[in-house]
């Protein structure tokens, strides 16, 4: 086999994979005929020829793949007019946090954000693949600590942690920091990651309970119908229903 040959076949591979391609598929891919120095070297062929197109090679904390440059995004946005949900201040303070200050448990998240953490972003978070649980520290309650994983760098089109905005430093508190930091690298996600929301939460704390919320007839006021619940006519004494 020719190293064009070899070239085209990669290329070609590269071009259909729908998930980023490790060094190990693509020795598979040649039955371990090519070793990875020698696809090293086909990889930046195939970025050269790629470097004047809407497309470009990149490298991922996954692998490699093909990906549109970001100066093609405005073009590409006219398919998709719609503008997705954005994510909730609660779930991207949290998804920032880890990412830079990992690893992290849920009580060193609450005490940079100052509320607590509810417990179902942290679940939505994992269940997107984009945190997960990687031990636990040796405290009381051994609680678990949490980073972020390979699918989180690339759907950021990152190839490592190293490449996340550097903070800015500028006294803000730390969650502030994080948080717009992270924002301004989050338009690098793809479309069908930011069309989900992750979180419905108010910025700084979760809405309570509709029991709460809401005063038990016993709060009211005597005489104060407003705050009384609502009731059928089956419910109404014999002498108070129409």
């Amino acid at each position: 086999m020719t190293s064009a040959e070899a070239q085209r076949i990669l290329e070609t591979a590269l071009l259909c994979a729908q998930m980023p391609m490790s060094l190990r598929e693509m020795r598979t891919l040649f039955d371990d005929e090519i070793d990875a120095d020698s696809l090293r070297v086909l990889l930046e062929r195939i970025g050269s020829d790629w470097e004047e197109r809407g497309i470009e090679l990149v490298a991922l904390a996954g692998g490699w793949r093909f990906q549109s440059r970001p100066e093609m995004r405005p073009y590409l946005d006219r398919l998709h007019p719609e503008k997705p949900p954005k994510y909730s201040r609660a779930a991207m303070e949290t998804l920032a946090i880890v990412a830079y200050r990992q690893p992290v448990t849920r009580g060193d998240i609450e005490e940079i954000r100052g509320v607590s953490v509810s417990s179902h972003i942290v679940k939505q978070l994992e269940d997107r693949g984009w945190i997960e649980t990687i031990g636990h520290r040796e405290a009381p309650g051994r609680p678990a600590l949490y980073a972020t994983t390979p699918q989180f760098l690339a759907d950021l089109g990152l190839a490592s942690l190293d490449q996340l905005p550097p903070l800015s430093g500028d006294g803000d508190a730390p969650g502030a920091q994080v948080l717009s930091t992270l924002e301004a690298q989050a338009s690098l996600l793809d479309e069908d990651q930011a069309s989900l929301p992750l979180d419905d939460a108010t910025p700084e704390r979760e809405s309570p309970p509709a029991a709460e919320a809401a005063p038990t007839p016993r709060d009211a006021a005597p005489g104060d119908s407003r705050d009384a619940p609502l009731r059928t006519c089956d419910e109404l004494p014999p002498e108070e229903r129409p």
